[in-house]
């Protein structure tokens, strides 16, 4: 990377840090070119056929038909074009052959065109790209200063589920490692099972640190937070009775993490009630998890989870430190590297979401995490600053109907394999009032002012709380429960 590069990509990131309150991977950039025309400068299935207009996206907006792309080889052409632009990426961005792209008659390149509005949305750039993608896909996307471009076009691409065209990776590795060589090891992988069309850059670079580093990434990423320190129920008297926690009890041992600490960790390496786990917090998704990370084949090392930077569906994409393989965060599959070789699924623990007043008066014996983390920091209480209030900020698609885009559902998958969501707000309403929440053999109880879910034979099953939007995305076949 040249030292021009590196410059403009650390003016970038200081750029979305600010944008996010504290350099959370949830910001999109919108950087102009109007210094230059490089992407240093900005940021140093089978195709449905649809009969009707009804999919929208997550504001509600009509996405419109998909259009047909052809199917082989890209025109010899367009695939030249394709390549001289590629190449003057880090150099100034060759408009001349982005005009050719443009009039390929081939609405697969639109993925290549929403790739390059990630990091282009405005200026001269931005503008091209946008004609290219609407010639393509015969679409109306603008540029209006107010509304993303890239989401607008990319969430048009993912409900369409428009393939990708010939040699998509490697044109998306050559452009994504230009900003972030540390995603290489995602890229080279031939196997893995990624699907790219999807994955976008989070706004931060990845977090590579070794277990236990105590330090902030010299470039930006979101650290992860490693055997925090922790107090007894006595000694989390700093944090507010309505303070919001993440709760999980292993072998009778409880501990609550403080929402905000995970706003800004976003991942926990730990170990409770003997386990070792990692709880990823998606932001975006309103989703804390946990997974058993000892739970692993024999000659496999417990796995380090860190964050990567990369977004999958507004979904932060981590990945293990050991072995580099990526996972799905919302399933917990290894998706690439030896881990997806040696099939492994990360094993769930139920997560429960409440105010620390009611959890630590339920469990009296918890521990909490102490409230400078073990590292000496301050931790400002409301970093995210209400930034999801009204909906994704990145690309999702089109959304679930059934409920509200960002109603906080409990979500559960019961024996036999049936998703279940279950409106937390109502579900805790019922449970007050001495009703039954129950659905396909599943119920919920309560749980010091939160949810967990059990069979209504006793039997305990992993849950947890996400918005609806990432929950129902990556369970499209769930039931959703209502107390009417």
């Amino acid at each position: 990377m040249t030292a021009r590069i590196a410059f403009l990509l650390v003016i970038a990131l200081m750029l979305a840090a600010c944008s996010s309150s504290d350099g959370s991977d949830t910001t999109v950039a919108s950087a102009t070119d109007t210094t230059s025309t490089t992407v240093a400068d900005t940021v140093a299935p089978t195709l449905p056929q649809i009969a009707d207009v009804g999919l929208v996206d997550s504001q509600g907006n009509v996405i419109g038909e998909a259009p047909v792309p052809p199917s082989g080889p890209v025109d010899p052409a367009v695939s030249d074009a394709l390549d001289r632009l590629w190449a003057s990426l880090a150099i100034e961005v060759d408009l001349e052959a982005l005009g050719e792209v443009q009039t390929a008659d081939d609405a697969r390149l639109a993925w290549l065109m929403s790739d390059l509005l990630r990091f282009f949305q405005t200026g001269r750039i931005g503008e091209a790209t946008v004609s290219a993608f609407n010639e393509l896909t015969g679409s109306d996307v603008v540029i209006d200063g107010v509304n993303s471009p890239w989401k607008a076009a990319t969430d048009r691409l993912f409900a369409w589920e428009t393939p990708a065209p010939p040699g998509y990776v490697d044109y998306k590795a050559g452009l994504y490692t230009l900003i972030e060589p540390g995603w290489r090891q995602f890229f080279d992988d031939a196997d893995s099972d990624i699907d790219w069309r999807f994955v976008s850059w989070g706004g931060v670079r990845i977090d590579d640190r070794p277990l236990g580093d105590p330090n902030p990434c010299p470039f930006g990423c979101i650290p992860a937070l490693d055997d925090p320190a922790v107090t007894d129920a006595a000694g989390g008297s700093w944090y507010a009775d309505d303070g919001v926690v993440f709760a999980v009890v292993i072998k009778g041992e409880a501990r609550a993490y403080p929402r905000h600490i995970m706003e800004i960790h976003e991942m926990v390496n730990d170990t409770l009630g003997g386990r070792r786990i990692g709880m990823p917090y998606c932001t975006l998704c309103g989703s804390a998890q946990a997974y058993f990370t000892d739970a692993v084949p024999d000659g496999v090392e417990t796995p380090i989870l860190r964050t990567s930077g990369l977004l999958s569906r507004s979904n932060k994409v981590m990945y293990d430190l050991v072995t580099g393989s990526v996972f799905d965060t919302f399933l917990g599959n290894a998706l690439s590297g030896p881990l997806r070789e040696s099939g492994v699924v990360l094993e769930p623990v139920s997560v429960v979401t409440t105010t620390w007043g009611e959890w630590k008066a339920a469990h009296p014996d918890t521990t909490i995490v102490a409230e400078d983390g073990g590292l000496g920091r301050t931790y400002d209480l409301d970093p995210l600053r209400g930034r999801d209030d009204n909906g994704p900020i990145f690309p999702v698609g089109d959304v679930d109907p059934r409920l509200p885009v960002q109603e906080q559902v409990l979500g559960v998958v019961s024996p036999s394999g049936q998703a279940i969501a279950f409106p937390a707000e109502e579900a805790r309403t019922a449970l007050q009032n001495g009703d039954r929440v129950t659905l396909a053999e599943v119920e919920l109880v309560a749980d010091g002012g939160g949810l967990r879910a059990r069979m209504t034979s006793g039997e305990d099953l992993p849950s947890h709380q996400a918005f609806w939007f990432a929950w129902s995305q990556f369970r499209p076949d769930t039931m959703v429960w209502s107390g009417e």
